[in-house]
């Protein structure tokens, strides 16, 4: 077999020791889920010249804005904007955030080449404010382009893709910083053994997520990256959730209960993925990155612009990016030891429960809403107390000293919708919990067996309600929050049974059973089995009551 015809940017022996050139040359599947089979099987991995054909032929078929900056115009632009410098001592644009190129298995040449086309794009791209990822993309591209300007042309169609439902790269802080907590709040979700250690052995857990994207965009060896971005260009930006979770799945499973390697699970994260070869294939990572059966896109689309909104409300956008940093050190002290007190859970247990809720809401601070000892055992005070408030914590301990609760997302007010009557209302981030004697979370029965439904595609994302904030009276505000029911077929209403709240009780969960329920009195309560949460009862399945509290989230701001 004839060698590959590597173009002049390529270190030859350390690309024929990265990858392979053994597979077919040619490839002529046209159908998009044919693509995207081919894609996650590696069929044109196995082949430098093919890989370069395929990265052409998928980069061209992106829709793009009507004046998206080619080939011609890095000739034109390159010598004006690298000028008598020499390649290597190129700076960097500002928007890469000091992130450092990575060589892969480029030659000195290719690492030059990179910097003059970062430079480049800088010029064309004003409105790109901060983008880290880029210098991985263009090094990646670099390998199988012909030359610096058909690098550049592709790197361009990809920051011009014009397709809203196909978002591929994030462009600005607030973007990049909504996709941390996005990522975030997919791996309370779905990588909960690999969450809870996070959150054991680091200080602020967002600025471990926060290096999601470094992971896939530059720790990654080149032998694995490619495979990701080989999908990445079929599938689009969700691949990369599923892959940062993969890896984080195999961290936890190879560190599980062996002393750290530093003083920092963020610098032993990027050291595992750096030599990521050693224990796991790129074959076996998109493997385990498949099996997770994430939210459906638009679903996703929806929790990033619920995130958004959430930093908006803060001030935290390209412009403010010190403020930012700021309010994120403040996370993991969201509950306060001089200034937090309840009668029934500690402070190391109210900030366990803090890392459970959606990252959005992380960002506040607890508030007490209701004490049925200070306010008294009256569920209608407790429905005057909360009503305004979104989300709300519960929380309950009995006589027998066992402690449980909830995480209820919906204003309680919605109960007066129903006319007297019980009815259910919520979202899927509802979820339920215990934590005496032993600690267990239970979810929305959908998150562990999305088999269970359908999502509904023909509703267009709306924005969410605000984060942190008494509820808006504007409808606009709440057209479509994250995981609402109406946006599954499911197979009947029992699994969407998330609160109800009437004037003799408020229940947790329906369908088989209840999660919680509670009398008129706040004295004497049970749980069970329900097929909202698919959970084991929370405790004594008759329980009398000690104490209830109501908590809410305020934005530190507002104080």
């Amino acid at each position: 077999m004839d060698p590959p015809g590597y173009n002049c940017f390529v270190d030859r022996d350390k690309m024929d020791a990265a990858v392979q050139d053994m597979g077919p040359k040619e490839l002529s599947c046209t159908e998009p889920q044919e693509l995207k089979q081919l894609a996650r099987q590696g069929y044109w991995a196995r082949s430098y010249t093919l890989r370069g054909k395929v990265y052409q032929r998928l980069i061209r078929d992106i829709p793009c804005r009507t004046v998206t900056p080619d080939a011609s115009v890095y000739s034109d632009i390159v010598g004006k904007i690298v000028g008598k410098h020499s390649d290597s001592s190129l700076p960097l644009p500002e928007f890469v955030d000091n992130t450092q190129v990575p060589s892969y298995c480029l030659n000195p040449r290719g690492e030059g080449a990179v910097r003059k086309i970062l430079l480049c794009i800088a010029n064309q791209f004003p409105d790109v404010s901060f983008c880290p990822a880029l210098p991985a993309v263009v090094a990646l591209l670099l390998h199988y382009s012909t030359d610096e300007a058909q690098c550049f042309e592709n790197t361009c169609r990809i920051l011009a893709c014009n397709d809203p439902s196909r978002k591929l790269v994030d462009q600005s802080f607030l973007a990049f910083e909504s996709s941390c907590m996005t990522f975030g709040d997919l791996v309370n979700k779905y990588c909960q053994a690999a969450h809870k250690l996070m959150v054991a052995v680091s200080e602020d857990v967002l600025q471990v997520y926060a290096d999601w994207q470094r992971w896939l965009f530059g720790e990654l060896p080149l032998s694995h990256f490619a495979r990701v971005f080989d999908v990445f260009l079929v599938e689009g930006y969700k691949v990369l959730y599923r892959v940062a979770l993969a890896i984080l799945k195999f961290f936890h499973k190879v560190r599980a209960g062996q002393p750290p390697e530093s003083d920092s699970v963020k610098q032993d994260i990027r050291a595992f993925v750096r030599d990521i070869a050693k224990t796991v294939s790129p074959e076996k990572l998109l493997e385990k990155a498949f099996a997770i059966r994430l939210f459906s896109r638009k679903e996703i689309q929806l929790l990033q612009m619920a995130n958004e909104k959430a930093l908006k409300q803060k001030g935290i956008t390209v412009k403010q990016k010190s403020v930012s940093l700021s309010k994120r050190q403040f996370v993991h002290l969201a509950v306060h030891a001089e200034n937090f007190h309840s009668e029934i859970v500690s402070v190391k247990e109210m900030r366990d429960i803090w890392s459970w809720v959606p990252e959005r809401f992380a960002l506040c601070q607890p508030l007490l809403l209701f004490s049925s000892l200070q306010h008294g055992y009256s569920l209608t005070r407790f429905y005057l107390q909360c009503e305004g408030h979104e989300p709300t914590l519960l929380l309950i301990k009995t006589t027998q000293k066992e402690v449980c609760g909830a995480y209820l997302s919906t204003d309680w007010s919605e109960r007066n919708k129903f006319g007297g009557k019980v009815g259910f209302f919520g979202t899927g981030e509802c979820f339920v919990f215990r934590l005496q004697p032993e600690v267990q979370r239970y979810e929305w029965v959908v998150i562990k067996h999305p088999e269970l439904t359908k999502p509904v595609s023909s509703e267009a994302p709306a924005a969410p309600s605000p984060p942190c904030r008494p509820v808006s009276s504007d409808p606009a505000d709440r057209l479509s929050p994250f995981l609402a029911a109406r946006h599954f077929n499911l197979p009947s209403k029992t699994e969407s049974m998330f609160m109800a709240g009437g004037n003799d009780c408020l229940i947790v969960g329906g369908g088989g059973g209840q999660a919680l329920y509670i009398d008129g009195d706040l004295n004497r309560g049970r749980t069970g089995h329900c097929d909202t949460f698919n959970n084991q009862p929370l405790c004594s399945e008759n329980f009398l009551i000690a104490a209830v509290e109501a908590w809410g989230f305020q934005d530190p701001d507002t104080q």
